[in-house]
């Protein structure tokens, strides 16, 4: 990217022995400190042996957003986890509705900068394939976005982790094993990919579990909890669990855990697995746009 041409003002030769007045020394600095800012930026990519090296692009976490309190301050206890695991790396958040700060807000506050936006949101629903997408070419910053955090084995992992915090047995005789199923609970989309992203999850989590596991959702999808706890009583299932696939606590959890016959597992969260998961869909977009930055380097 080019500088700004300095504007007729700045680039008109000043008349021998005028005195220098606080209109130009204001134009001056002004001048001086976009000079100085956009050098900043170029020098931040050579290492001390000459030799090309970027400086990362900040991660942007994007949530959803929810009117419950709890939502936000996990998806800040995420964010920390995250900056924990990599230390000088620049984490910010951006909310799709609903919290501060707005994702075009945190965009906005990048400037021109580099970004890759990773969404905290479990399926390529409308949010994923459409919202973001537009927020992020809205903005000046120069942006990535990264693949949704589900399905993957991490989410597995944490889903398991959160039934044993519930008191899902660790151990269980195959008769208990038949009698139990677990729920998937889901926000639910109207997209086709996201149902079958989250029917992946399920199947993974029936696989790490011995269990049947059952996809079920809280909106504009079928069947809901009530319904999918229902089939799996008439089929012989007496010890049913839900487990809340959804990244943090808000209405549609709430009311998914109040279904539950038997115990309802707590959402994601910040747990461990899921701050390792979003620093790998970051991974995934930097290295997935590495050959284009190269080009773009060559040619220029």
């Amino acid at each position: 990217m080019t500088a700004s041409n300095p504007s007729p003002d700045e680039s008109r030769p000043r008349p021998a022995g005028r005195p220098l007045h606080d209109a130009d020394l204001g134009s001056a600095a002004q001048l001086m400190n976009r000079i100085g800012s956009r050098l900043g930026s170029r020098l931040s990519v050579v290492s001390h042996n000459g030799t090309l090296h970027p400086a990362p692009p900040a991660l942007v976490l994007v949530a959803h957003g929810s009117r419950d309190p709890e939502a936000l301050s996990t998806v800040r206890a995420l964010m920390e986890r995250v900056r924990e695991l990599r230390p000088r790396l620049p984490v910010r958040l951006g909310h799709i509705e609903l919290n501060e700060p707005l994702l075009p807000d945190t965009l906005a506050s990048l400037g021109e900068d580099r970004a890759v936006l990773v969404p905290l949101l479990l399926s390529r629903g409308h949010h994923v394939k459409r919202d973001i997408p537009e927020m992020a070419g809205a903005a000046r910053a120069d942006t990535l976005v990264a693949a949704p955090l589900g399905p993957h084995p991490l989410l597995v992992e944490t889903l398991y982790a959160r039934l044993v915090e519930a008191g899902w047995p660790a151990r269980m005789s195959d008769a208990r094993r038949r009698a139990s199923a677990v729920v998937l609970a889901a926000a639910g989309s109207r997209a086709p990919d996201s149902a079958a992203d989250t029917r992946r999850a399920a199947q993974l989590l029936a696989e790490r579990l011995g269990v049947t596991v059952v996809p079920a959702y809280a909106s504009a999808a079928t069947p809901t909890v009530s319904a999918a706890i229902r089939t799996l009583t008439a089929r012989g299932h007496h010890r049913i669990a839900v487990a809340s696939y959804f990244a943090a606590p808000g209405r549609f959890a709430s009311e998914c855990a109040a279904a539950a016959p038997w115990i309802a597992a707590a959402p994601l969260g910040p747990h461990p697995a899921v701050a390792r998961l979003v620093l790998h869909r970051y991974d995934q977009a930097v290295a997935a746009s590495e050959p284009a930055a190269a080009q773009s380097l060559a040619s220029a």
